[in-house]
């Protein structure tokens, strides 16, 4: 999210991100809610106008903030649909609890009445992850490893509505284990060969194993 632009001379880029970095670190000493524009100032060494000719408020800064935070999002493309799917989680995961603790809730509220904030908050911080999942289901289906009537809206809701509820919430465990029950689960319904895909994730898995341990072998000295 780019901050906006003011007329006259051209914006120093160096307080642009001063003030995301300031941004962050005071989310993380205090939260959301105790956050001032102030005391982002102070800490990017800069003044309270000079960020409001950047952001129009609280809430754009904060999503701007945490978009940088967020980074590019992607997901692997190995073949292997169980694989995949398994990082996607994985990576919607990893992407929540890069946030720091106690902002996506507060935030939401305060976006939620504003149709224009509350786009925006979707756009930033849900349809970047939603949107890489997206793509590894798309190429499954391709593939075929998925049923090709599949509804990929309301499997993405499914996929998302785990790590929102597990996550924001801390409803259950987002571990590894849980991970792959929930791949398990999932494709049981949507997968057109279920068996097949977890007999070639195995043959994939045996495959890496075998190459490491003649990597390993090969990398022994000799005696």
């Amino acid at each position: 999210m780019q901050p906006r632009q003011a007329s006259g001379r051209p914006r120093d880029v160096r307080i642009d991100a001063a003030v995301l970095d300031a941004t962050l670190a005071v989310l993380a000493e205090t939260g959301y809610r105790r956050l001032t524009l102030e005391e982002v100032a102070r800490q990017a060494g800069t003044t309270k106008p000079a960020i409001y000719r950047r952001w129009a408020g609280r809430e754009r800064l904060v999503l701007a903030a945490l978009a940088r935070e967020l980074g590019e999002i992607d997901t692997p493309d190995t073949g292997c649909t169980i694989c995949d799917l398994g990082e996607c989680l994985s990576v919607f995961i990893g992407s929540f609890r890069r946030m720091p603790p106690d902002v996506l809730g507060p935030l939401y509220a305060d976006c939620a009445g504003t149709p224009e904030l509350h786009d925006e908050f979707m756009c930033v911080l849900f349809d970047p992850p939603r949107s890489a999942v997206a793509r590894t289901i798309t190429r499954a289906i391709a593939r075929g490893d998925l049923r090709a009537d599949l509804d990929a809206g309301l499997t993405l809701d499914l996929i998302g509505a785990f790590v929102h509820y597990r996550v924001l919430f801390g409803h259950a465990s987002t571990e590894v284990n849980e991970i792959s029950h929930v791949v398990e689960t999932l494709l049981h319904g949507i997968a057109t060969d279920y068996p097949a895909l977890l007999a070639h994730s195995l043959e994939l898995e045996a495959a890496a194993q075998a190459q490491q341990t003649h990597h390993l072998h090969r990398a022994a000295p000799e005696r």
